[in-house]
């Protein structure tokens, strides 16, 4: 499957290197729509996590489900707390670990970002295969579960994000 100049590299090591990459691309494309709700990335990582949430979710939650060290999480539900984005209530299951809510204005800054955002893919849209893009995505998700189905068992040893 590889292509490129170190072929000799496992498949595996070729994805994570072409994951990055693309993430890379996309992260420069779509900073316009960050920009235009005044949000650094990390914010707006918690801020999406928060909103999308089917249930109020903890720092640590959002940093296992995103790959990133908690106290990097922390420290943007702080400034997100600080702008009256979100907000914390009780955890019944933990008491310091705090879920972390979305205000009205933290629902309606995600939306606005979103709008943006939906422009900008519209925009991208014309010049690519949404099809083979909506079979990426489920061929993506399906190989990240399989990962974690596998962490969760314990056969692989993950870096610890807390």
């Amino acid at each position: 499957m590889n292509d490129g100049k170190f072929d000799s590299r496992p498949e595996l090591i070729a994805l994570v290197d072409e994951v990055h990459r693309l993430a890379g691309r996309l992260k420069s494309v779509f900073a316009e729509a960050r920009r235009t709700v005044d949000l650094g990335d990390s914010e707006m990582l918690a801020l999406n996590a928060v909103v999308e949430a089917d249930r109020p979710p903890t720092v640590s939650q959002i940093g296992r489900s995103l790959g990133v060290a908690r106290q990097i999480v922390q420290r943007a539900a702080n400034a997100l707390v600080d702008a009256g984005l979100i907000e914390t209530r009780p955890n019944p299951d933990h008491k310091r670990a705090p879920l972390l809510v979305p205000t009205e204005a933290g629902v309606a800054m995600k939306r606005q970002a979103d709008r943006s955002a939906d422009a900008i893919a519209q925009a991208l849209s014309q010049d690519i295969d949404l099809a083979g893009a909506c079979e990426l995505t489920r061929g993506l998700r399906a190989f990240r579960r399989q990962i974690e189905a596998q962490l969760r068992q314990g056969a692989v040893t993950a870096g610890d994000s807390d």
